[in-house]
């Protein structure tokens, strides 16, 4: 798994690098788990993570406040998640994650994605049968017998725990990220986490080559050009 993870990171790289409107997606998203969880960070342990990774992406103070400050009004946008899948470039597996006011525009758009590349969009289960919905954890460390045990005596549910050069990473079922954390948190106060996340992991990686690379990066890059497009997730390994 662990594998499959840093190919997805490597792959997905440039085109995280090259994202355009990287922060206004960072504010929809704080704005949505604002108000769904409270918008006191302390308190809504996915804010803190979500603010805690936009630092990390230097996203800016006054964005991050912005999208919180709306959701104080409690008015405005009503998003709901969305999560496309299909085929890419060299038959390749894609999920595409939104945030939605009008779910009718974003599957318009992510279809019209899938159709320009030869791609093909899929009814629901079509792929994500073959991904792993995972929180992932990575932190400085390396017992990973007593960071497996202080999860175990907090009745969490793990996946995987890797160490690799000073570096322990926790895989978990998404619906344990908060519990997973809580727990090593709990045991290490002064833990800081390098990766908090919740993310599709490929079961298996698909080779794309020759013309369909360049094919795949249009597909990624017209991707994120949709303002509803959150994050993409395949299992290309080029």
């Amino acid at each position: 798994m662990g594998r499959a993870y840093q190919n997805r990171k490597e792959s997905m790289a440039k085109t995280a690098n090259a994202k355009s409107k990287v922060y206004s997606k960072y504010g929809r998203e704080i704005y949505v788990v604002a108000k769904q969880g409270g918008v006191d960070p302390e308190g809504n342990l996915a804010l803190r993570a979500l603010i805690d990774r936009a630092k990390k992406d230097q996203v800016p103070a006054h964005v991050v406040d912005k999208a919180i400050e709306k959701a104080k009004g409690g008015a405005g946008e009503d998003y709901a998640p969305a999560v496309y899948e299909g085929y890419g470039p060299g038959n390749c597996m894609v999920m595409v994650e939104c945030l939605t006011d009008n779910p009718n525009r974003t599957i318009g758009e992510v279809r019209n994605c899938f159709t320009k590349t030869k791609s093909k969009i899929g009814a629901p289960g079509s792929v994500s049968h073959m991904f792993d919905h995972c929180a992932i954890l990575v932190f400085a460390g390396d017992d990973e017998d007593a960071v497996l045990e202080t999860l175990m005596m907090a009745d969490v549910d793990v996946t995987d725990i890797e160490e690799d050069s000073g570096k322990i990473t926790v895989f978990a079922p998404h619906t344990e990220s908060h519990k997973a954390k809580q727990a090593l948190l709990d045991a290490f106060p002064d833990l800081e986490f390098d990766v908090d996340e919740i993310q599709y992991l490929p079961q298996v990686m698909t080779t794309v080559s020759g013309d369909d690379v360049a094919v795949m990066e249009k597909f990624l890059d017209m991707l994120n050009d949709c303002d509803d497009v959150q994050n993409i997730y395949h299992n290309a390994e080029f």
